[in-house]
């Protein structure tokens, strides 16, 4: 009497064959997938790379800009003063005095002062969208939305000429902030 019952050699065959493929599977697999994760890997941090670059970017764009505004605005000319000819035998290393203008950032701002805050912005100098943007700390569509109404209530123009747009306040801007546009003496 025989108590187990062989299989056919085809069955056998079959059995280790699919047993065969599924380790060359498992392998093949653990071969690519540490690839697989390392180009993901590197793709997020290089664009986390280029997001922090651009940051700077438009962060050095915007200090710039707030120099090249301080610089109009001051232009006194400065006398020449003759200094006696002294030597000193020590000298003091100059000390740097850095001060930080806080940025104007106003958070939780209802949409009138908000259209204010904008508009006093460009009062001084046209903005980009994205100046304005970074500078009022809203998003790019809260801020392009507000600007489009901006525009079609006349109270700023928009500069299509330029690359991003710049926009700059209208006289009907500039009297819904109570600032009174000087005419010209003639």
């Amino acid at each position: 009497m025989m108590l187990v019952d062989i299989p056919d050699i085809g069955v056998i065959l079959g059995v280790f064959a699919s047993f065969i493929g599924g380790l060359v599977a498992i392998t093949v697999y653990n071969k690519i997938k540490p690839r697989l994760v390392s180009e993901s890997e590197n793709a997020k941090i290089l664009t986390e790379r280029l997001q922090y670059y651009e940051n700077l970017l438009i962060d050095m764009k915007i200090r710039l800009d707030s120099l090249e505004m301080t610089q109009e605005t001051e232009e006194i000319p400065q006398a020449q003063i003759p200094r006696p000819k002294e030597q000193k035998v020590q000298q003091e290393p100059p000390v740097m005095v850095k001060e930080d203008k806080p940025k104007e950032r106003i958070q939780n701002m209802q949409f009138g002062s908000a259209t204010d805050h904008i508009l006093r912005l460009i009062t001084e100098k046209p903005m980009t969208s994205r100046d304005i943007q970074v500078t009022i700390g809203r998003t790019r569509e809260h801020t392009s939305r507000m600007l489009k109404k901006l525009f079609e209530d006349g109270l700023v123009e928009r500069d299509m000429s330029t690359k991003p747009f710049s926009y700059k306040i209208t006289d009907k801007g500039l009297t819904r902030i109570g600032v009174v546009k000087m005419a010209p003496a003639q």
